[in-house]
């Protein structure tokens, strides 16, 4: 009876981890029973075109898109499709009050019209390697945790560097798998010259804007067009005019044919992170704590920031970029909180915890980890309080006002770099200084000194606030004192700085003082859980081994870290909490619907022309069957931040779509996949060739593509 308690506990334990269309796997180690799967629900193409080191394969046509998106090459020419929020940042850079690129999208008709973007980059992953003998030989059972930590971090960076020094244009980078258990070398080729070529209206990339963003229906044409640039030999290069357009080892073809319910659906791309092996008592911090804290705290500035920009052109230019960001987190946060409380994932990994403490219990070479779980809790439970005040510290202090955020990158500044990061860092402050607005700013601070003076405990609050209620009237009053004072308020103090001007010393700026009391204070706060925290980082290691020990290891998958994986699925309608079925595509028609349902609401109006282009219906080869055309689609593919601009391909490893969202209903997927409600949102291909094909008239662009029609 025992035996089949244990065996009955073991088999829910690996059910709650593992579905049938769940798993962001690594193309590297793509196991044989993995990729039959694949084939059983119709992907045709040999693993080899999938991936391969020694010939082209579709590996070859994914980047990293700036190392925090996605991106697919679709010609000879280094066309790279990638979602519009991802390239927001490089259209934001080039527009003005004169080029609303922004307001009025950007299209290049030739390559000389195209826009160099300098601090944009993307990356091809070349091979990948498992170097996990390497690095845990170091590692020695007598070591404590830092000790450990020291040890792998050495042993990463020398891997890294072994592997890439002889190629300044190669990236190595050593990652960790399963909590630390597995290491795996990952190198890429980066290039360097990318340049802006097509970016839809905002009214068509961000449509729907904060009510829209993480929900099912949509109707967003979310994707931007860059290119790669090389030199004369196909070599990554610096920005130059002698640079050329790269020609990829592989670029993938195109489809019109669309998609059915049930077809096979296939994403590669650069998921970010996900938390799936982590304990209950885990989740719990990050959903009071990490979640929380961005809610609270951003809500209150993206509220100031909304209001300005819905009054100041200029401001909206300015800020158009860091609000997308800004607000992509917060409503995430938001519904992911929402999500594992309605979804119960706490309760969930309780259970799995359970059972996973009966295996141990019945095994006895598992005894060592029998108080496991109950030190986790411990852990936990003693740095629950600094926790939550180092959350709200981060973001009302090191992610809030930006006058603050450019003193402590020029504090940080490294002079000492290479010239080329020297430069590449002084390029990003004058371009963060451009897009500054200083009015605004202290709106932001005076409201986030409330906010976190009222979200912790008295024992949290920095040296600041006895120096606001010594000699100040206010807080409002301290923040219009220090604006008056630091000279970073603008660029002309940098320039001081830089210019070694004698009368300026940019030690006693008071931006700087109060930068570096801050910073002191977020350590001491650190410095208060350093023990608990090493206990939770070792502990969480070993749950995460323990769970692979079930003699269950084919079925696992890594937690997301920022490498390729793949996840496959199939196109597929879902049902919401409350019954609603929700069908798995939108059409022009919904669109017209939402902007007439929406009338006057600037986030939802779209530009004349392209209504009228709508209205018409002269969709033609980009029609689906009924003559209408589909905007966006969903597949149960497994996703996470990170894949925004990833490929969604075909049975035939032909593009249909780009992924760039998730549905509300299954925010907590991070934590959890939940297959009968976790969907990935794609803007249909169709829909993106007709907007630079009918829209943007960019018949050159069009004529680069490889269309399967």
């Amino acid at each position: 009876m025992k035996k089949f308690k244990i065996i009955a506990l073991s088999i829910l334990f690996i059910s709650s981890y593992v579905q049938a269309d769940e798993g962001m796997w690594l193309l590297s180690q793509l196991n044989k029973a993995t990729y039959q799967t694949m084939c059983k629900m119709g992907f045709l193409l040999p693993y080899k075109q999938l991936y391969s080191t020694n010939s082209p394969s579709l590996k070859d046509a994914i980047v990293s898109f700036g190392g925090f998106c996605s991106g697919v090459v679709v010609s000879s020419d280094g066309l790279v499709f990638t979602n519009h929020h991802c390239g927001l940042n490089s259209v934001q850079q080039h527009s003005s009050m004169a080029h609303d690129y922004i307001e009025n999208g950007f299209v290049a008709h030739s390559f000389k019209e195209e826009l160099p973007n300098p601090e944009l980059f993307v990356r091809f992953l070349l091979y990948t390697k498992d170097v996990t003998g390497k690095v845990l030989k170091v590692v020695k059972p007598e070591m404590t945790e830092q000790q450990r930590n020291f040890a792998v971090d050495s042993i990463k960076s020398v891997i890294s560097k072994e592997a890439s020094y002889k190629d300044s244009t190669l990236t190595a980078e050593v990652d960790t798998y399963y909590g630390g258990t597995e290491y795996s070398l990952s190198v890429y080729r980066t290039f360097t010259d990318v340049r802006l070529v097509f970016a839809p209206p905002s009214s068509v990339g961000q449509f729907g804007w904060d009510t829209d963003n993480w929900v099912w229906p949509r109707q967003t044409g979310d994707f931007c067009v860059f290119r790669i640039y090389a030199d004369k030999n196909n070599r990554p290069a610096d920005y130059s005019l002698d640079n050329v357009p790269y020609h990829p080892a592989y670029s993938v073809p195109i489809s019109l044919a669309g998609y059915d319910e049930g077809d096979f659906s296939m994403t590669m791309g650069y998921p970010g992170s996900t938390e799936r092996y982590l304990s209950s008592y885990g989740i719990d911090e990050m959903d009071k704590n990490a979640h929380q804290s961005m809610i609270d705290v951003r809500g209150v500035k993206l509220g100031i920031w909304k209001k300005a920009m819905n009054d100041s052109q200029q401001i909206r230019i300015e800020y158009a970029s860091k609000y997308s960001e800004c607000s992509n987190y917060w409503k995430n946060s938001i519904g992911m909180n929402k999500a594992t409380d309605r979804l119960k994932i706490i309760e969930s990994r309780q259970k799995i915890e359970s059972a996973l403490h009966q295996w141990i219990l019945g095994h006895k070479d598992e005894q060592k980890n029998v108080n496991l779980l109950s030190e986790l809790a411990v852990a936990y439970k003693e740095r629950t309080s600094v926790n939550k005040a180092q959350a709200y510290f981060v973001e009302a202090f090191f992610n809030g006002p930006e006058l603050l955020q450019l003193a402590m990158q020029i504090m940080n500044f490294d002079f000492n770099a290479g010239d080329k990061q020297v430069k590449a860092g002084l390029e990003d402050l004058v371009d963060r200084y451009k897009n500054y607005d200083v009015e605004l700013d202290k709106k932001v601070f005076k409201a986030l000194l409330a906010k976190y003076r009222c979200s912790v405990d008295t024992a949290f609050l920095p040296d600041v606030y006895k120096d606001i209620k010594k000699n100040y009237s206010s807080e409002s009053a301290f923040v219009d004192s220090l604006y008056a004072k630091s000279q970073l308020k603008s660029i002309k103090g940098l320039q001081r700085f830089l210019n070694r001007d004698s009368t300026y010393d940019i030690m006693k700026d008071p931006a700087i003082l109060l930068s570096t009391d801050l910073a002191v204070k977020f350590l001491e706060m650190g410095y208060g859980i350093y023990k608990p925290s090493l206990v939770i980082s070792k502990d969480e290691r070993e749950l995460t081994a323990a769970i692979r020990r079930m003699d269950y290891e084919k079925l696992c998958y890594p937690d997301a870290n920022s490498t390729m994986r793949m996840s496959y699925g199939t196109i597929c309608s879902y049902y919401s909490p409350d019954g609603m079925k929700k069908d798995y595509y939108t059409t022009s028609q919904s669109l017209l619907d939402k902007v007439a349902a929406h009338k006057g609401d600037h986030d939802f109006s779209i530009k004349p022309d392209l209504l009228k282009l709508l209205e018409d219906q002269k969709f033609e080869r980009y029609a689906n069957k009924s003559g209408s055309i589909n905007i966006c689609f969903i597949s149960n593919n497994d996703i996470t931040g990170g894949n925004s601009g990833s490929a969604m391909f075909n049975k035939k490893g032909e593009l249909m779509g780009l992924a760039f969202d998730g549905n509300w209903e299954a925010m907590s997927s991070d934590l959890k996949y939940e297959p009968s409600l976790q969907r990935c949102i794609g803007v249909d291909i169709r829909y993106v060739l007709f907007l630079i094909d009918r829209y943007g008239k960019a018949s050159n662009i069009i004529g680069e593509l490889n269309i399967i029609r």
